[in-house]
């Protein structure tokens, strides 16, 4: 296999001009980083053998591998439901080849082949290719409208189709040096830039993300009309004419972030995915071409977003109806929506604010959500998933939208897909380099390899990550260096649930984080949540860092009314639920008094191996009879949120009262509060 120079954002390939503009912060490559560790490894493994292989099988089984063998005939009946149908085998082809970057394997990239054929078969001679409509040119589905581009701000999804298939074609080319799918992307992306401009046809695109797929497209050729064509797209926000007066989401231009021009934006708002991959290519294209504008209001959104609009655990997109943002502090745990998609947005756009900024706070944020509201999404079988996150599961509350237990494959299967491409690249979120200054984010043992003025520098990682807060990095570069090396503090460890006033700690530690080098105790300064840690370094120095990691309560603020005298359980990064299986059959009867404590044990055999929380609080039981209510004690067991619903179906909580204060008694659901 033809091996290229693979960087997550920067990819340098074929006709690649040196960009004089771009994140001043760039991420070390996911390929010049080898895991050895067990939380991570074990999940990219069952990743690449077995929920990329039920992906493309899904694929097939589905009818999805079909609508491209009869686009290429145009002859049939599009044998999907949906119009972004396709993107499923884009995705898993993008998780493919980022698996193939770092795990040659022959029979896969053969396979790839095949399909990029049947893709490319499907494609129209001046680049077009959306199945839905070249099955049948002059019957398309009802979503896609009768002609070309006429639906994309409101269903057919041609432009989304576009942007993961760039992205896909990006990863694959960087990742087998095989030109056979980038040609096909470039095909249709020459086709997008002959048809949307400033004198062409305009169009606000209705699902985000052609515009990150064109900004791949340019990393790799430097024609600036990929880039041109991006910015064209996000600047033609808040043109269309719609009801402004009107509250619902879809009349008033909000579900699609359509309501105002992206810099007169503030909120995070409308569907939570669109969202998250619009603010990505708006962070995109301001790296690239300085905007400052882009750049004031993406600031807005996040401070907005952190600050008002996520869940405790990191999800985002609270409303189902529109799979969206609610309003601000609109945060219901019985009817969470969170899903997985938007989680995955969210890890996408928070490493490019940290790249742009250099502050660890929107790393605070993304580990949250990747340890959490992410990884939540897939079962520990690497098959199962959920397009939900629910917060709050009780036997006697039964809200449609809220999942209960997973599922192998969807009808709308975009989350599962989703997932397959995000997990193998989770190495490349762990570094992040500016001339001297080597960034460390995320904490997984294994070894990084970085240049450094043209020197080589192997960083080696040594944790039991999440569950251990000790750290160690022996630094080796091939000759003595001067180089600062920025070690993450997460916020959690400086007393901060979240970098914002949306969450707190119950109580403050006073345990401080300390740092050794080469055994000697050592005083370091912070810097935007960074421990800056600046010598002329040696071959095989020693960092230690040990990060206090006793059990954190937390609260939430007195706008949620929902969370009102109650407390979710934290320990390092990881957010921790009760589930029924380790709790006498209940989880929504738990009270935690003020004065608990807690302790912690590692069980290996347990859910691939998690620390779980114990401690003794109290539960609140309604006789046979249904006349009388008490409390007794019992032992709680908390499990770490990501673990939910891999050993079947019943109730789960992540906030618990922490004192009856009154019942209320209905017909559908009896509430402790």
């Amino acid at each position: 296999m033809k091996k290229l120079s693979f960087v997550f954002f920067v990819l340098i390939g074929i006709e690649a001009n040196a960009q004089k503009q771009d994140y001043p912060i760039q991420p070390v490559a996911f390929t010049n980083v080898k895991l050895t560790d067990h939380f991570w490894t074990s999940r990219i493994e069952t990743n690449r053998t077995v929920t990329i292989p039920a992906s493309f099988e899904r694929c097939k089984t589905t009818g999805r591998v079909k609508n491209f063998e009869m686009a290429a005939e145009h002859k049939g009946k599009f044998c999907t439901v949906y119009p972004f149908d396709d993107t499923d085998i884009y995705k898993t082809i993008e998780g493919a080849s980022y698996s193939l970057a770092v795990h040659p394997d022959e029979k896969l990239q053969t396979y790839l082949d095949s399909l990029i054929t049947i893709i490319g078969n499907a494609q129209e001679p001046d680049g077009y290719l959306y199945t839905a409509r070249s099955i049948d040119p002059l019957h398309p589905i009802s979503a896609a409208g009768p002609e070309r581009w006429i639906n994309e701000q409101s269903s057919s999804h041609e432009l989304y189709n576009c942007g993961h298939m760039f992205e896909a074609a990006a990863a694959h080319y960087m990742a087998t040096g095989k030109r056979n799918f980038l040609n096909i992307a470039l095909k249709n992306a020459d086709l997008l830039v002959r048809t949307f401009g400033p004198d062409k046809k305009h169009v606000a695109p209705g699902h985000e993300i052609v515009e990150m797929g064109l900004v791949r497209l340019y990393r790799i050729t430097g024609k600036r009309a990929y880039l041109d064509l991006a910015k064209f797209f996000i600047d033609e926000r808040g043109k269309k004419q719609y009801n402004k007066k009107s509250k619902n989401v879809f009349e008033n231009g909000v579900y699609w972030q359509d309501d105002k021009p992206v810099i007169e934006q503030d909120e995070a708002e409308g569907h939570a995915v669109r969202a998250m991959y619009l603010y990505s290519g708006m962070a995109d294209v301001a790296a690239l071409t300085g905007d400052k504008q882009y750049l004031a209001a993406i600031d807005k959104i996040w401070d907005n977003m952190v600050g008002k609009k996520m869940y405790v655990q990191g999800s985002i997109g609270a409303v189902g109806d529109g799979e969206r943002f609610g309003d601000n502090y609109e945060l219901p745990n019985t009817t969470a929506y969170n899903e997985t998609c938007a989680a995955i947005g969210s890890v996408f756009w928070n490493q490019r604010m940290f790249l742009l900024h250099g502050d660890a706070k929107y790393i605070d944020v993304l580990e949250k959500t990747l340890y959490n509201g992410l990884i939540s999404g897939v079962g520990l079988d690497g098959k199962s998933f959920f397009y939900t996150n629910a917060m709050q599961i009780q036997d006697n509350f039964n809200h449609p939208d809220i999942e209960r237990e997973r599922s192998g494959w969807f009808t709308c299967s975009c989350c599962p897909t989703n997932v397959a491409r995000l997990i193998p690249s989770v190495p490349g979120y762990m570094y992040a380099q500016n001339g001297k200054d080597i960034y460390v984010n995320l904490f997984i043992s294994g070894t990084a390899n970085v240049t450094v003025n043209n020197s080589k520098v192997k960083i080696t990682q040594q944790n039991n990550y999440p569950w251990n807060g000790d750290l160690a990095f022996t630094v080796a570069p091939s000759k003595a260096m001067d180089m600062n090396v920025r070690i993450r503090i997460p916020g959690w460890a400086q007393n901060e649930a979240i970098p914002s006033d949306l969450y707190r700690y119950q109580h403050q530690n006073n345990e401080n984080v300390t740092i050794k080098i080469n055994g000697e105790p050592v005083q370091y300064h912070m810097e935007k949540g960074y421990a800056v840690l600046a010598k002329k370094w040696k071959k095989n120095d020693r960092i230690e860092v040990n990060l206090p990691m006793e059990v954190r309560r937390v609260t939430a603020n007195a706008k949620l009314p929902n969370d009102d005298n109650k407390v979710a359980l934290q320990r390092g990064p990881m957010m921790y639920c009760a589930e029924w299986k380790d709790n006498f059959g209940k989880a929504a009867n738990i009270i935690v008094p003020e004065n608990t404590k807690f302790t912690t044990q590692y069980e290996g055999d347990l859910l691939n191996g998690v620390t779980v929380l114990k401690a003794d609080v109290k539960s609140v039981v309604i006789d046979d009879s249904g006349q009388n209510i008490h409390t007794k004690n019992q032992t709680l067991t908390a499990i770490p949120y990501y673990a939910w619903a891999n050993r079947g179906k019943g109730e789960m909580m992540v906030w618990f009262p922490q004192q009856v204060k009154y019942i209320d008694l209905l017909t559908s659901e009896n509430t402790v509060k």
